[in-house]
Protein backbone atom coordinates (compact mmCIF):
# COMPACT_ATOMS: atom_id res chain seq x y z
CA UNK A 1 0.00 0.00 0.00
CA UNK A 2 1.15 3.54 -0.72
CA UNK A 3 2.20 5.63 2.24
CA UNK A 4 2.75 9.33 2.57
CA UNK A 5 6.41 8.87 3.53
CA UNK A 6 7.89 8.97 0.01
CA UNK A 7 5.53 11.43 -1.67
CA UNK A 8 3.64 14.46 -0.41
CA UNK A 9 0.40 14.23 -2.36
CA UNK A 10 -1.77 17.30 -2.85
CA UNK A 11 -5.42 17.63 -3.77
CA UNK A 12 -5.81 18.40 -7.47
CA UNK A 13 -8.78 20.66 -6.67
CA UNK A 14 -7.55 22.71 -3.69
CA UNK A 15 -3.78 22.15 -4.05
CA UNK A 16 -3.67 21.50 -0.29
CA UNK A 17 -1.78 18.53 1.21
CA UNK A 18 -3.70 15.26 1.49
CA UNK A 19 -4.00 13.31 4.72
CA UNK A 20 -3.47 9.56 4.40
CA UNK A 21 -5.70 7.19 6.35
CA UNK A 22 -3.65 4.01 6.12
CA UNK A 23 -6.03 1.76 8.03
CA UNK A 24 -9.00 2.71 5.83
CA UNK A 25 -6.91 3.03 2.67
CA UNK A 26 -7.78 6.50 1.38
CA UNK A 27 -6.53 10.07 1.15
CA UNK A 28 -8.56 13.02 2.40
CA UNK A 29 -8.38 16.71 1.59
CA UNK A 30 -9.89 18.59 4.54
CA UNK A 31 -10.07 21.80 2.47
CA UNK A 32 -12.11 20.47 -0.44
CA UNK A 33 -13.70 17.68 1.64
CA UNK A 34 -12.80 15.14 -1.04
CA UNK A 35 -11.91 11.52 -0.27
CA UNK A 36 -9.65 9.82 -2.82
CA UNK A 37 -9.61 6.04 -2.99
CA UNK A 38 -6.50 3.90 -3.40
CA UNK A 39 -6.62 1.07 -5.96
CA UNK A 40 -3.92 -1.59 -6.04
CA UNK A 41 -1.70 0.70 -3.96
CA UNK A 42 -2.12 3.67 -6.30
CA UNK A 43 -4.04 6.82 -5.26
CA UNK A 44 -6.79 7.75 -7.72
CA UNK A 45 -6.39 11.54 -7.64
CA UNK A 46 -9.15 12.45 -10.06
CA UNK A 47 -11.59 15.07 -8.77
CA UNK A 48 -14.44 13.57 -10.79
CA UNK A 49 -13.83 10.17 -9.14
CA UNK A 50 -13.42 11.47 -5.58
CA UNK A 51 -16.20 11.34 -3.01
CA UNK A 52 -17.26 14.63 -1.44
CA UNK A 53 -17.87 14.25 2.29
CA UNK A 54 -20.05 16.29 4.61
CA UNK A 55 -18.20 18.80 6.78
CA UNK A 56 -19.13 16.89 9.95
CA UNK A 57 -17.65 13.66 8.53
CA UNK A 58 -14.39 15.44 7.64
CA UNK A 59 -14.21 16.85 11.18
CA UNK A 60 -14.82 13.40 12.65
CA UNK A 61 -12.15 11.79 10.48
CA UNK A 62 -9.60 14.49 11.23
CA UNK A 63 -10.27 14.19 14.97
CA UNK A 64 -9.62 10.44 14.84
CA UNK A 65 -6.51 10.97 12.70
CA UNK A 66 -5.03 13.43 15.21
CA UNK A 67 -6.06 11.22 18.09
CA UNK A 68 -8.37 13.85 19.62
Amino acid sequence: MVTNSAVDWVCPKSKLPLVFFAEQGFYLCPGSRLRYRVEAGIPVLLVEEAEELAAAEVERLMATHRGD
